[in-house]
């Protein structure tokens, strides 16, 4: 995707922020709440103020070598920090966050027509999407809907997906595929749920649906781990291969892929009630919970099957991402899985993943992997770990009624 980084020196945002005495979470859900939004409202909040001095709309992603990276809009990521502020409001009641909210998304307007590529439901339905939740603004129902006609663009009949890539981009065109579908488009089917809500345009969901039922079908192994990239023949349907992009090996189990998936499935569940999408959260849950290489503070390694554990970099925002779900599947009736959730949660509101407030480029969560394969954003904070961190946070909040 084309990035462009905006540099500002990590000393001079260490400088401006003062020394602050955070409480520690004692284990309880009220302490470990508590220190969270302590540190999130000095971390975040400096982030808006860089912005706001900057006079332009910038949306932070990571750091490297230093320095935080800010990227354009069509960047995939471009929707999380946006939600992100959105979260806050929802954490804080602070009209502040609100309006900074609305600020950054509405500076996003312009994404609803993009169509050269699936990730347009990450950065609509986190953005927009929040901001509908938020503020009820009827506006962005609009854009939403726009949006989820341009995801439609790239239904195939004859798969029955929604395409991902196109084949003749960047890296991905080196892999000879024709329609690649990877496990994270089961993220953008929200979009595609909430459009059919907003207009009654059936046409929606039904490729939700079989978007899902495909990828129920041909991303997962008989263990229940998923590939990363399952690619099709668009002409006449049929599998033509199954590889893993971001993964340590084609039979590996990306972690940040097997969070898509129970994410997704959950997701899929809410809308349709179809007992076979919660079927499948139960089942990838298992492969995640039960398998041999998983952490016990439950931050998983970037890929189960990496060939150096111990000694390889972990994935704050897998296990974020997890938790979320985790959180919605409660909310749906299934308590048993928020004793995990909270396990979780403690972990990475821990020191060893919670940054101090003035470091860590002032986003909250520490040690993040993009991509390993692609040497790109290893062990760095990023703008996804921090907003499904954020919104478990707010998920715990509503099912415990803090």
């Amino acid at each position: 995707m084309r990035q462009f980084s905006m540099l500002f020196l990590l000393a001079i945002l260490l400088g401006a922020c003062t020394e602050q005495n955070e409480k520690k979470p004692q284990g309880g859900s009220a302490d470990l709440f508590a220190d969270v939004i302590n540190t999130a409202e000095q971390q975040i909040g400096y982030q808006v103020k860089v912005i706001e001095e900057s006079g332009k709309i910038l949306n932070p992603r990571t750091i490297e070598n230093g320095y935080v990276q800010y990227i354009p809009k069509d960047d995939w990521t471009s929707g999380f920090f946006p939600g992100t502020l959105f979260y806050m409001y929802d954490l804080t009641n602070d009209q502040k966050w609100m309006d900074a909210g609305i600020k950054q998304t509405e500076d996003l307007d312009t994404i609803k027509h993009l169509k050269w590529h699936h990730d347009v439901g990450f950065m609509i339905n986190c953005s927009f999407g929040n901001a509908l939740r938020v503020t009820g603004n009827e506006a962005y129902k609009h854009v939403i809907v726009e949006a989820a006609s341009s995801l439609a663009t790239r239904f195939r009949p004859a798969a029955g997906v929604i395409q991902s890539w196109d084949e003749d981009r960047g890296w991905q065109g080196e892999r000879g595929w024709m329609c690649p579908v990877i496990i994270d488009n089961m993220m953008n089917l929200e979009l595609l749920f909430k459009a059919t809500e907003i207009s009654g345009d059936s046409t929606f969901y039904k490729m939700a649906v079989s978007h899902a039922n495909t990828t129920m079908e041909n991303h997962y192994r008989d263990d229940w781990s998923c590939y990363h990239v399952v690619d099709y023949d668009k002409e006449q349907g049929g599998v033509r291969s199954k590889q893993n992009a971001q993964g340590y090996a084609d039979e590996s189990a990306w972690a940040r892929g097997q969070a898509w998936g129970i994410y997704g499935f959950t997701v899929a569940y809410r809308y349709t009630k179809d007992e076979r999408y919660l079927d499948m959260a139960h089942k990838i849950y298992n492969y995640i919970f039960t398998h041999k290489n998983l952490p016990e503070d439950l931050v998983p390694y970037w890929d189960y099957n990496a060939p150096n554990i111990p000694n390889e970099p972990r994935d704050a925002s897998a296990a974020a991402a997890t938790a979320s779900a985790l959180y919605e599947l409660v909310a749906l009736g299934q308590k048993q899985y928020k004793e995990t959730a909270d396990k979780i949660m403690n972990s990475l509101a821990s020191d060893a993943y919670k940054a101090i407030v003035g470091t860590n480029g002032n986003f909250v969560l520490m040690h993040s992997v993009g991509s390993i394969p692609h040497g790109n954003e290893i062990d760095v904070p990023l703008n996804y770990a921090d907003y499904y961190f954020l919104e478990a946070l707010t998920r715990k909040k509503n099912v415990e009624n803090l």
